[in-house]
């Protein structure tokens, strides 16, 4: 212990001699003297008596510095950003041809849903007539330029298959091959799907090398499989074409690494070479840029996946050749280092002319110059000089008086300019509102003259439709199903005149006769009156009604017509059948009734014209149901809105207050629940 005592008494003085001759801290000393004895020369000979000295040689050394300092820094800037647009160039180009691959998959997919949905096509390849099928299918890839197009029957067995010629631009056919075991083709005769359906999009090997391939199944009208389609794009002729867009060189691998496809130099530039190059770097994984050198020339590279459909096919690489940046950053260097001498002298120059008589004055217009564009107008430089500087002060006096005379006038303009909009803006409505009550006016005056000279001709039959059914049903020896026909017949007679009495009492601004009663009965009304054509139509018919009652101020026959309407509407948009909804709710204080098609649906230029008088797209329509409809909606106090989607569908929706608004104009009669 004693032994171990004298070591560590003695350790903090042997570290103390040793920081006392440390060699570098002398050094540190010694530097530090020398520092600011050339501070104290600085300082005295910053000390002279002349202003212009005092000026000129601080800002001398000081651009001198900030000039070196700032060639340095620009250059290192300049170098970085030139690296990061580089890196940004070489991404970008990766991120076009990504987007080309997914551009031709899509066109791809359109092509082949095009081509199975083609009438006619199911049947043919049912009867493996390949005459019909290049009759039905040649046109559309002749004008899709499609590269490739195979037809499969259920078996795996090749129909027909025609493929580009890109020397000559016709169509090379062949047949009988045996696709039953490529994974496209697969999937479809096994009837399995993806997250996006029944088509699928895939690399393949054809004859004269790798293509990307997109397959759809061809089903008959009943749903029965007929075949499998395929639709492809050479890579040899895809890359190429992601070139053009990307601007660099492409290469594309399969998911082991190896080479499917470039733009790079042929086999006898160093083919093998390359590939195995590619192969090593795409084993690292990495989507950061990598260097590679290749045909005795540098590149950068960056890999990214190739998504088709959601599923990792392969590699995309980018090359760029790395030349550019070393070229650019000598140039950027060279130009950098003149541009600052240059502007060094010249700053030189001007600060030594500018400290000869005017640093007083300056700084003084300075400081009043920063005080105007604070918004101190109120400024007035008391400088009298008979020299330029003095000419400067007083054109600065005369500047700021007209400043402060031109805000006031501004201020007073823009005040008047924000009342005489707001006038405007008034008059414009107003305007506006009287242009769509003039319109409206037109409008129903055109219906009313209508209607009056085409009611007459329809009731008269009407009324000898309903005189004969009614004389029929006098007979006490009619069976009881033919009773039953012409009594449909006979409240059908009745009710189309009611609607016709209804339409001439909407053109002339008939009121609605309100009653407080079940909406429910006019829906279920308005469904059976259809029912027929309905069924004949094969449009299958959804109800979903409230179980309680939905007691609304309404004119049941007006609201069965706008049911009828827009039923027989939805029916006639689904020539081919379809589904039918038709939804009955309570939303608070509003009625709520929703008929939603499967139909063609309504194009978007036409949505907003719907509702005009007159306005149709059938050959034989006279473009007054919708507006009627809307004119009786409107008169319920409710609203009417549809919303379409072309090829999907048509929803309509009508909203009706469950209370009578106060002022209404009609007839309110409260029966209760029932009509």
């Amino acid at each position: 212990m004693a032994h171990l005592s004298t070591k560590l008494d003695s350790t903090p003085e042997k570290i103390s001699n040793r920081v006392t001759e440390n060699p570098t801290s002398a050094s540190l000393r010694r530097s530090s003297e020398r520092l600011f004895r050339l501070f104290g020369r600085l300082q005295q000979f910053l000390s002279l008596p002349s202003l212009q000295s005092k000026l000129t040689v601080p800002y001398a050394l000081l651009t001198l510095v900030l000039t070196i300092v700032g060639i340095f820094i620009l250059t290192r800037l300049v170098t970085s950003s030139i690296r990061e647009r580089f890196t940004n160039q070489l991404y970008e180009a990766g991120r076009v041809a990504s987007d080309g691959i997914v551009l031709q998959e899509k066109k791809h997919l359109e092509n082949v849903r095009i081509m199975s949905y083609t009438v006619g096509v199911a049947q043919a390849m049912t009867n493996r007539d390949t005459e019909e099928l290049e009759s039905l299918l040649l046109p559309i890839a002749v004008n899709s330029q499609v590269e490739m197009l195979t037809l499969i029957d259920t078996h795996g067995t090749v129909i027909l298959t025609l493929t580009l010629d890109p020397i000559t631009g016709q169509y090379l056919r062949a047949r009988g091959e045996d696709f039953s075991s490529v994974p496209l083709v697969e999937k479809i005769l096994e009837g399995q799907e993806d997250e996006k359906g029944d088509k699928f999009a895939g690399l393949l090997q054809a004859k004269d090398g790798s293509a990307l391939y997109a397959s759809a199944a061809v089903r008959h009208s009943n749903g029965k499989l007929a075949g499998v389609l395929l639709v492809g794009t050479y890579l040899d002729h895809l890359v190429y074409d992601l070139r053009t867009r990307a601007l660099a060189d492409i290469v594309l691998l399969d998911k082991d690494g190896n080479l499917l496809s470039t733009t790079l130099p042929a086999e006898d530039s160093g083919y093998a070479v390359l590939e195995d190059t590619v192969r090593l770097q795409v084993a690292e994984n990495s989507t950061q840029p990598h260097h590679l050198n290749l045909y005795q020339r540098g590149y950068q590279v960056v890999y990214a996946p190739m998504i088709i459909r959601g599923e990792d096919i392969g590699w995309l690489g980018i090359f760029l050749p790395d030349q550019f940046v070393v070229s650019t950053q000598a140039t950027s260097r060279n130009s950098l280092s003149l541009i600052f001498t240059f502007g060094t002298l010249m700053i030189l120059l001007i600060g030594r002319l500018l400290a000869l008589n005017i640093s007083r004055p300056i700084l003084r217009l300075r400081q009043m110059a920063e005080d105007v564009a604070n918004g101190n107008l109120q400024q007035n430089i008391k400088l009298h000089r008979s020299d330029e500087v003095g000419e400067l002060a007083r054109s600065f006096n005369i500047m700021t008086l007209q400043l402060r005379e031109r805000t006031d006038e501004a201020k007073t303009l823009l005040e008047e300019s924000i009342q005489r909009n707001r006038e405007l803006a008034e008059i414009n409505t107003r305007l506006q509102d009287m242009q769509m009550q003039l319109v409206r006016s037109e409008t129903l005056a055109a219906i009313g003259q209508l209607t009056a000279g085409i009611v007459h001709d329809v009731k008269n039959p009407l009324a000898a439709i309903q005189g004969m059914t009614d004389f029929l049903l006098r007979d006490p020896n009619l069976p009881s199903e033919t009773r039953e026909d012409i009594g449909v017949i006979r409240n059908s007679a009745i009710n189309a005149t009611k609607i016709v009495t209804d339409l001439l009492k909407f053109a002339r601004q008939a009121p609605p006769e309100l009653k407080s009663q079940d909406l429910r009965e006019a829906v279920y009304a308005a469904i059976s009156l259809n029912r027929y054509m309905i069924r004949n139509a094969n449009v299958e018919l959804i109800v979903h009604i409230s179980d309680q009652p939905i007691i609304v101020a309404y004119d049941a026959a007006q609201i069965e017509q706008v049911l009828i309407n827009l039923i027989q509407n939805a029916v006639q948009a689904m020539p081919q059948g379809g589904q039918l909804k038709v939804i009955l709710t309570r939303e608070n204080t509003t009625a709520k009734l929703v008929l939603i098609d499967t139909g063609v649906g309504i194009p978007p230029e036409n949505l907003k014209r719907i509702f005009d008088p007159f306005f149709t797209t059938k050959e034989n329509g006279t473009g007054l149901g919708l507006s009627t409809s809307y004119g009786i909606i409107a008169s319920h106090h409710g609203e009417i809105v549809v919303q379409s989607r072309l090829g999907k569908g048509t929803c309509f929706t009508i909203l009706l207050p469950l209370e009578p608004k106060q002022g209404i104009n009609g007839h309110y009669e409260k029966n209760g629940p029932g009509r």
